[in-house]
């Protein structure tokens, strides 16, 4: 009415009966506690009242913010909502860039947040999804991505041609992550083995590492993983050994809170992280 001038005209235009529009209103100035249009009478158009103003105009607000949310949430439904996942240098440099490029091409909307972080204590919570290097006890589903063997780059040189032996490794000079996450765990295993390499080193950058073997500070134990994201195969001053008895394997896993119910494109991303997990392990 506001708008039109008559009930019947509004009610035109919003396809009802004049008098569902006339109860409607009679309604709303119930609920409100005064009369929202003066009605003269005859051909006189009615008018809003200051009461009116006050309601239009918070009711235009009210409406407009309906639309929006009507709106957001079929971007929701479609896949273009937002998620955040927690990362660590391994995944961030081989496995997110090719899901993300996944992602951008089939909802160029969507909004992806990642927090690269090294912890021992992952705050899964606080995340859709995180990508840890390790098993996690409490409230928390695990999809196991991959098994990420461990092998030995050292300067060209430095050992044979071949397998290296656990044994050769014990009081070598060594260049090494700190001991957190599977470090800590692949140091212990290959304590078990009787091989406690000297660190000379500890660094938690990748490229850092291989820089420093690089330079003849030591070699150095690392994932696969972490290594085709070095590009270490096309590196001449560099040999990489797998390792006799095999190291037992990093295991990478995606996690989120238990029992959290996920939105289109959080579950997209979990589709398209384990296709694109499966193609490197194809490859590696």
């Amino acid at each position: 009415m506001a708008d039109e001038g008559t009930f019947g005209r509004a009610a035109a235009r919003l396809g009802y009966t004049q008098s569902t529009v006339s109860q409607q209103v009679a309604a709303l100035e119930k609920a409100v506690g005064g009369a929202v249009f003066d009605r003269p009478g005859g051909p006189k158009p009615v008018r809003i009242t200051p009461l009116g103003r006050v309601v239009l105009a918070h009711g235009r607000d009210l409406l407009a913010k309906a639309q929006a949310m009507a709106a957001a949430v079929d971007r929701f439904k479609a896949g273009d909502g937002r998620v955040d996942i927690g990362t660590f240098q391994s995944v961030s440099n081989v496995i997110l860039p090719l899901v993300i490029r996944r992602l951008r091409d089939e909802h160029p909307g969507c909004d992806i947040r990642l927090f690269e972080e090294e912890t021992d204590q992952p705050q899964v919570h606080e995340l859709d999804l995180m990508f840890f290097d390790g098993r996690v006890e409490g409230e928390v589903e695990l999809l196991k991505l991959l098994d990420d063997p461990y092998l030995l780059v050292a300067r060209r040189g430095t050992f044979p041609d071949g397998p290296v032996r656990l044994a050769q490794l014990d009081g070598a000079p060594m260049v090494a992550h700190p001991p957190i996450c599977d470090q800590a765990r692949m140091e212990q295993a290959l304590a078990r083995r009787g091989a406690r390499p000297h660190i000379v080193c500890r660094t938690a950058g990748n490229e850092t590492v291989l820089s420093m073997v690089r330079a003849g500070m030591g070699s150095a134990v690392l994932p696969q993983l972490a290594l085709h994201g070095g590009d270490v195969d096309s590196d001449e001053s560099l040999c990489v050994h797998e390792l006799k008895p095999a190291l037992p394997p990093r295991e990478i896993f995606l996690l989120w809170q238990a029992n959290r119910t996920h939105s289109p494109l959080v579950a997209r991303t979990i589709e398209i992280a384990v296709d694109v997990v499966g193609k490197i392990a194809k490859r590696t």
